[in-house]
């Protein structure tokens, strides 16, 4: 029996990062895990610079693994092991610390999963993809081990797999609508079913939450803060683009339409308003995530056109997304005063790009999206910079307010090429791919009309930027929702007392909270995830044959 047909690097950019994540637990490798994580991401983006033609098939992988490569696939692709690339480069000063191990294992788990996402032409592929990417990541999130990151990681936990159940419902409506797990014919089937409505909100709901759309995106601005500044790159970057195309790939053009777009709209505005009341700058890029993506979640809920080029604009925010939460790295290393100025200018480049300012690859990607809009979404795309440039102005305000480092860290340059790297592929990306993407020559960027449409939202916001900067907005803790729940109080519930009727219940119960919290402290100490991490892998490797 043949274990693959087609092209082999499909399948070895998948499989590779997953045999490094089983390395990462061997003792001869703890101690440098951290230095393979630039080496994970290679295979995927020779296979997304060098394309192939075909799909590849592995029959014997759990129902039929089918993996292939679009323009949109290629793009996204492209992009996320790109900064994941960077990402585990900007990682390096890990080495040493404490449960680097554990970290880099999961890391290049999480990865396995983002790339599997990308490649995955059948449903039971995607989701075990799906998965990956989401559950892996939780041990990105609280692996500082403060109280904040297993705060923020509890939530990210029970939002996920709330996610996970929704999308694997809402998938097996799908698949038995269609009568098969080609993701083509279960979009299609999604369409025409009478379940479809019911199957197309569950994958909105579990999407929706990896996504960050409003009111799902309660994780978002705790786990990206709370998570080292590499594996908030990736997080914002790259991992939160697995639910938009899972948008793509399986809603039906035009359904929950109406839906998508106010909800997008929502978070494009109210998450970047909810920015100005952080002070953290990673919260307020956090923030500008959920903001962002909700523009993206309302391309996709415009249909046509629209829809068809959000991945040139996820394109662009990746890159510039990624260079941002690096950039915030590199000025808590930094103590000299021109260097903190190096990093402050870089940033406001990169903002105004995120900001649509004319001539940078935010203004292409806007453009591009443009013509499928109508005259009202595009009204609302245009205003929507109005506000990306103002929480921006206050990310860079609160990004120089950080405290100065006492020592300059080694290899700081290094530290700051690679969010410059990053922030100049932000720039140089929709350039590159304009003609191919929009059939349009660069005369028509660079129209006068273009050009205007671009200025005047920056212009506009400029004014109420600053003025925020000596008027600021009370600070809240980020949460916003959960801060909402937690004012209204605790719902109290009268009990009947089942301690006269059964003695040994609250020994019981004590016991076995007892036994809950000790199982969590032990999860998260290296000497019993080392175990795990190899278990895991064979596992895995086990269902896979």
């Amino acid at each position: 029996m043949m274990i693959w047909t087609g092209p082999l690097l499909p399948l070895a950019a998948l499989v590779w990062p997953f045999l490094l994540a089983a390395l990462t637990a061997l003792p001869a490798f703890r101690g440098r895990a951290v230095r393979l994580l630039p080496f994970a991401p290679l295979p995927a983006l020779w296979l997304a610079v060098a394309g192939v033609e075909g799909v590849t098939t592995a029959p014997g992988l759990l129902l039929g693994v089918t993996l292939g490569l679009d323009a949109a696939r290629r793009l996204l692709m492209g992009m996320t092991a790109a900064l994941w690339l960077i990402a585990g480069l900007a990682a390096q000063p890990m080495a040493g610390k404490p449960h680097t191990a554990v970290f880099s294992g999961f890391w290049c788990l999480t990865l396995t999963g983002n790339i599997g996402v990308f490649l995955a032409l059948d449903v039971v592929t995607f989701y075990v993809a799906f998965a990956a990417v989401s559950l892996a990541a939780w041990f990105l999130v609280v692996h500082d081990r403060t109280e904040v990151a297993l705060r923020a990681g509890r939530v990210y936990i029970v939002t996920a797999l709330a996610g996970e159940v929704s999308l694997l419902v809402g998938l097996l409506i799908g698949a038995a609508a269609a009568g098969g797990v080609d993701i083509e014919g279960v979009r299609i089937a999604l369409g025409a079913s009478d379940a479809g409505p019911v199957a197309v909100a569950l994958l909105v709901t579990g999407f929706g939450i990896k996504v960050g759309l409003v009111p799902l995106h309660v994780w978002l601005p705790l786990a990206h803060p709370a998570a080292p500044v590499p594996a908030s790159a990736v997080l914002s970057g790259a991992i939160v683009k697995a639910g938009l195309f899972g948008m793509i790939l399986f809603l039906p053009d035009g359904a929950f339409g109406s839906v998508l777009m106010a909800l997008g709209l929502a978070g494009a505005f109210g998450a970047a308003l909810w920015g100005l009341t952080q002070s953290n700058p990673k919260a307020v890029l956090a923030y500008s995530t959920v903001s962002q993506m909700g523009l993206m979640v309302m391309l996709v809920g415009a249909g046509g056109a629209a829809r068809e080029t959000v991945p040139f604009l996820a394109l662009h925010h990746g890159f510039a997304k990624g260079a941002l939460f690096l950039l915030v790295g590199a000025m808590l290393a930094a103590s000299d005063r021109r260097h903190r100025m190096l990093c402050l200018a870089f940033a406001a480049a990169v903002s105004a790009s995120v900001a649509g300012f004319p001539f940078t690859g935010g203004a292409l990607a806007k453009a591009a999206v443009k013509p499928g809009l109508t005259d009202a979404a595009t009204l609302a795309l245009s205003l929507s910079s109005v506000a990306t440039s103002i929480i921006l102005v206050w990310f860079l305000f609160r990004l120089w307010l950080l405290p100065n480092a006492g020592k300059t860290a080694t290899h700081w340059p290094l530290r700051l090429s690679l969010p410059v790297v990053a922030g100049g592929l932000a720039f140089a990306g929709p350039w590159l791919f304009w003609q191919s993407w929009t059939g349009h020559d660069f005369v028509y960027a660079l129209a006068m009309k273009p050009v205007i449409d671009a200025l005047w939202p920056v212009a506009v916001a400029l004014p109420p930027a600053l003025a925020l900067l000596r008027w600021s907005l009370p600070q809240r803790p980020p949460g916003d929702l959960l801060l909402l729940l937690q004012g209204w109080g605790t719902l109290s519930i009268p009990m009947p007392d089942l301690s006269l009727r059964w003695a040994g219940g609250r020994r019981l119960f004590d016991a076995l909270a007892l036994a809950i919290a000790r199982a969590e402290r032990g999860l998260l100490r290296w000497s019993l995830s080392s175990t795990l991490l190899p278990v895991l892998v064979l596992a895995m490797l086990a269902l896979l044959a």
